[in-house]
């Protein structure tokens, strides 16, 4: 399958040339096609901000939701309708900030969608201000002294929680964050992919060359279904590890857990409405 059956005509890509969302882009859209999944079967829900308009530039079903609401959208989507492939992708303020609530209560439901985060440690579209990821001592226009609050760390907090896939890539390695985002997509279940990428307008300390220098891959020998050596490694600070991190098969996803999807039942996408009774419910409120 070309990726280019993918491929969205625009002519205006709103993002500042050098954005690391081009290099998300270019691998969602690689991976897409690769693994020859159906642009009518397959659907990207994402939030607000800059990384959350990655959707716009692609030919697939897309919901723009509201700020920080992805996640529920796409447990929602999956639901309905089972079939589809189902990935939710925003910033890391959208998903980690606004929508930490969704990100914490997603984990615990478990449901079969993939959430890829774009991770540039600031707030892009919003003009520089910190996000929930930016580290100590980050300088903006509104946190003119420098930043207090101890970083979010969505792997040590997905994995604590029983997360049942947990990664993280790079946008500038774009072939080892394919394959990242692939064995997520086929897992079976809530799967984590946050990925580095910077900001080269609003956040000048973390660079294209400084995640160079502060990140590594996982050693040959790692074992993915040891969760306290993967808690150990997504605790590490100053050299953060790329690669998934902890790997637990056998959750059982949301959706079947639904009597609406066990046992044979017609999904909610192919249930018949019964317009009768519609009607009489709603000529019962006036």
């Amino acid at each position: 399958m070309s990726k280019y059956q993918f491929e969205k005509e625009t002519k205006d890509i709103q993002w500042c040339p050098g954005c690391g969302n081009f290099g998300i882009l270019r691998i969602v859209k690689e991976v897409l096609s690769e693994m020859e999944l159906d642009p009518t079967q397959t659907a990207i829900v994402s939030g607000i901000g800059q990384a959350a308009k990655l959707p716009h530039y692609l030919n697939i079903n897309t919901f723009h939701s509201l700020h920080g609401r992805a996640l529920p959208i796409a447990t929602g989507l999956k639901t309905a309708n089972p079939g589809l492939t189902v990935i939710a992708e925003g910033g890391d303020g959208d998903m980690y900030g606004e929508g930490g609530n969704h990100f914490i209560h997603a984990i615990r439901r478990n449901p079969n969608i993939t959430n890829i985060v774009h991770n540039n440690m600031v707030y892009g579209l919003t003009k520089g201000q910190a996000s929930p990821t930016s580290r100590k001592g980050f300088k903006t226009p509104v946190q003119t002294s420098g930043v207090a609050d101890t970083p979010f760390n969505p792997l040590a907090v997905a994995i604590s929680l029983g997360a049942g896939f947990v990664a993280r890539g790079f946008s500038g390695h774009v072939d080892e964050t394919k394959e990242i985002i692939k064995k997520a997509i086929q897992h079976k279940g809530y799967a984590l992919v946050d990925i580095f990428q910077p900001c080269v307008v609003f956040n000048k300390v973390n660079s294209y060359k400084w995640f160079q220098d502060h990140v590594s891959y996982l050693p040959e020998d790692y074992d993915p279904t040891d969760r306290a050596q993967a808690l150990s490694y997504a605790l590490k600070e100053d050299d953060f590890s790329l690669g998934v991190l902890y790997v637990e098969k056998g959750g059982i996803p949301f959706e079947d857990t639904l009597a609406s999807n066990r046992d044979g039942r017609t999904p909610l996408l192919d249930c018949k409405v019964n317009e009768k009774e519609l009607n009489s419910l709603i000529d019962s409120f006036a």
